[in-house]
């Protein structure tokens, strides 16, 4: 009887997990694609407005004016006139799938305990079946940078596509990053020590970069010994002094970010972005001499000082883009994961404030791309890169109008529905059958 009980405990244990797992990942594509009659955002500023997309086995095989062809329509056909195409949305600096339920703890894996942890790997955290990760798809976010946070050296991030079983069929690019906290010249007091709340100046400022200085030099020293013993930290290190790994300098103030830009020419580092970068424009033009990227936090925030335009938030990408500056937009801070889907709803406020519209949408897709050097095969809808794309009845960057139809991603058509549209459909069905009564 007990091990009848078991079983009846489990079967329910599964149908109840069953109810609240993600919905099945698509299978590879099996057949051709064509859509037909759509406007097509290509993501590196152009647009066709009558357009002929077909794609196979996950690659574009044309990206043109439909008008211009007599090109045979092959495999399925959707027809689109009236809607819009635009390549899958990127998502730089994201803690998706590292954080379930902040206030349950076992679903809490973004961080580790200690400072320099160049070897802690985002990607074997990342939950695939996440039902946050599962919500992004609706509008458009289709591939992520998963981060990890705390320490002074975080750790290593990797890009992954939003509809996979697990880790390893989600990568898209492994370990392409290590990510780095920089000191603050200014720091606020701790008022449960009974120090002034007000910001003060950091007396451990350039302890903290002389820590960090030797930690780089102590990692090239052993990578260059006899390596007789495993260090995993050091270890980690080796792609960045060779190039292979992009540095990301989480920092904010103008004085940081010059401090950030001299440690990249004493450490010979080939690749540094800069991620957040609020007071950025101040030394915009350092950062393009440099060739360095800024990763723009999300425009929907106030500006930190009182002195500031309201609007400052809203236009920094635009000012830093106008300086020459590579931009794309992230989406960390308060509630960063569930905000993540608002990504094209930010690029659509930094185009309200001045920049042009397809301009504004390289901001989530191909300039995101560049920046994680994923733009050989993603960020644009262009001939031989990847068919990982969306269909939306209309403007993308327009919350009242991004109603997506369809998405792909690799080619793959992928479920865009959610715990949230499950939701909608029972709710609307509920007033509805009120309203008929």
């Amino acid at each position: 009887m007990k091990v009848f009980n078991r079983y009846i405990l489990l079967i329910a244990l599964l149908i109840t997990g069953m109810s609240f797992a993600q919905q099945t990942p698509a299978s590879k594509q099996e057949e051709a694609v064509t859509i037909v009659g759509a406007t097509a955002h290509l993501g590196n500023g152009e647009v066709i407005e009558n357009s002929l997309i077909i794609f196979e086995d996950g690659v574009l095989l044309e990206v043109l004016e439909a008008n211009s062809t007599r090109m045979q329509y092959r495999g399925k056909v959707i027809e689109a006139k009236g809607k819009h195409v635009y390549p899958g949305i990127i998502a730089p600096n994201s803690t998706l799938g590292l954080v379930e339920i902040d206030a349950v703890k076992p679903t809490d894996d973004e961080d580790e305990i200690g400072e320099m942890l160049p070897n802690v790997r985002s990607l074997i955290a990342y939950n695939a079946e996440s039902k946050v990760v599962e919500s992004m798809r609706p509008n458009g976010v289709l591939i992520g940078q998963i981060v990890p946070r705390g320490g002074r050296i975080s750790g290593t991030s990797s890009i992954v596509q939003f509809d996979a079983w697990n880790w390893e069929d989600a990568v898209v690019k492994q370990d392409d990053g290590l990510h780095i906290n920089w000191p603050s010249s200014f720091k606020r007091g701790r008022w449960w020590r009974d120090e002034d709340p007000g910001l003060q100046k950091n007396k451990d400022y350039d302890t903290d970069i002389q820590e960090l200085s030797d930690f780089f030099s102590t990692s090239r020293a052993w990578l260059a010994g006899d390596r007789k013993y495993t260090n995993l930290p050091y270890l980690a290190m080796e792609p960045v002094f060779n190039g292979k790994k992009t540095v990301y300098i989480h920092v904010d103030g103008q004085k940081e970010i010059l401090d950030a830009i001299q440690f990249k020419k004493e450490q010979k580092l080939d690749k540094m972005v800069i991620v957040g970068g609020y007071d950025a424009i101040g030394v915009a033009d350092q950062l393009k001499e440099n060739n360095i990227p800024v990763l723009v936090n999300r425009p929907h925030s106030t500006p930190n000082q009182d002195f500031e335009d309201y609007d400052y938030p809203y236009k920094l990408a635009k000012l830093l883009a106008d300086k020459g500056v590579m931009v794309a937009l992230e989406s960390s801070g308060q509630m960063e994961r569930m905000n993540t889907r608002n990504l094209p709803f930010y690029a659509g406020t930094v185009a309200a404030y001045g920049m042009d519209k397809e301009k504004a949408l390289q901001l989530i897709t191909l300039n995101s791309a560049k920046i994680l050097g994923i733009d050989d095969k993603y960020g644009s809808l262009e001939k031989g890169k990847s068919a990982t794309l969306f269909i939306s009845d209309g403007d993308a960057l327009d919350m009242r109008t991004n109603r997506l139809s369809h998405a792909f991603i690799d080619g793959r058509e992928v479920s865009l529905e959610t715990h949230q549209t499950e939701l909608w459909h029972r709710y609307s069905n509920k007033y509805k059958n009120q309203e008929d009564k």
